[in-house]
Order: C-alpha cells, then structure tokens, then sequence
C-alpha cells in the first residue's frame, strides 16, 4: 500500500466520523457507518455486477469499475423505519404510528425493492445530510469521490448495514484524474 492510499483510508476515516456527527433529527442517531476497503470492495463490486443482472440495471456495472478501482467506500444506511414521532407526515400517512403500521406490514410481504419503505422522511433527510457532511470532508482533502446509489443497495444486499432500510455508498480515490466523473453514460 503506498502513502496515497493509506491518506485516502484515513480520510475516509475522518468521513465516517463526519457521518457520525451530522446534525440528526431530535438529536437522534439511526445511522450505521462502515468503511469498506481491501478485499471488501471487490466483494461489493461483485455483488454490484449480480443486481445489474438480476434487475437489468445496466449503471450498476459501470459503478462497479469505479468501487473495484477505489482505495475504499463508505457507507451509510439508516433506520427508516425508526420515526422522529413528530407525525409530520412527510413520509405520506397521517401519523408516525400509520407509517410504522405500514412498514410492518410491507417488511413481512415479499419486497423486489431495494429499499424497504415506507420511512420516515427526517431519518432519511439525516442521511442525507450525514452523506453530505462526509462528502465536504473528502473535499476538503481533496479526495476524489462520488455519491452512488448502487454501492448502497449492494451493501444492503450483502447484509453489511444491519436493518437499515436505506443506503448509499462513497466511493474515494486519489489519482492523477478522477475515476468517477467523465464516465460512460448508461
């Protein structure tokens, strides 16, 4: 492993912590974090490619490239289904006892989803903002990155972020040009 790496997988370190301390709704923390790196990408990069078949998602293959030739990516799932109790309505029923109903329902049923839904809308705009808080890190340290929805149903898939309901992946690299823009569209 050379220094770049090594600075990279420390920053993506410093992401997570950046993760972890996002301002959450009511000051509360449904999040789980991890830092995949090493053998871990090529797994997810894999697991990936299989969604991209299975659902015939054809970008899945092309973010795969991008996670197998990572130094590493963070991930961040949340607890939808873990409600603010404010019955805002945002995640469209009435009540925050309406939506958990819901969800229970809905968890027990067969699911072709890669998310679980309903959620509660502030546990997802805490994801949100914790994904944004790491991303402002890695730019801070001038660490290529890229937000992707396929890393994160990848690592749900593969059980990584226990019960979360929702998930994305960081992908971070250090490079003479960044691997994850001025890609191939699909």
């Amino acid at each position: 492993m050379n220094e770049e790496t090594r600075a990279v997988r420390m920053v993506a370190d410093l992401m997570a912590l950046s993760a972890r301390t996002a301002p959450k709704a009511k000051g509360e923390d449904s999040l789980v974090i991890r830092v995949a790196e090493g053998e871990e990408l090529l797994a997810l990069a894999e697991e990936m490619r299989t969604i991209s078949e299975q659902r015939n998602i054809r970008f899945f293959v092309r973010d795969a490239e991008n996670i197998s030739i990572s130094d590493a990516c963070l991930l961040v799932g949340t607890h939808g289904e873990v409600t603010a109790g404010v019955n805002c309505g945002g995640c469209g029923f009435p009540t925050c006892r309406e939506m958990l109903d819901a969800f229970e329902k809905k968890e027990n049923e067969s699911n072709e989803s890669p998310f679980i839904a309903p959620s509660c809308v502030l546990r997802i705009t805490d994801l949100g903002i914790a994904i944004g808080s790491a991303v402002k890190t890695a730019s801070i340290h001038n660490v290529d990155n890229r937000v992707m929805y396929s890393a994160g149903v990848a690592a749900l898939s593969l059980g990584w972020l226990e019960d979360c309901t929702v998930a994305f992946g960081v992908p971070v690299s250090a490079s003479g040009k960044s691997p994850y823009f001025d890609r191939q569209r699909m």
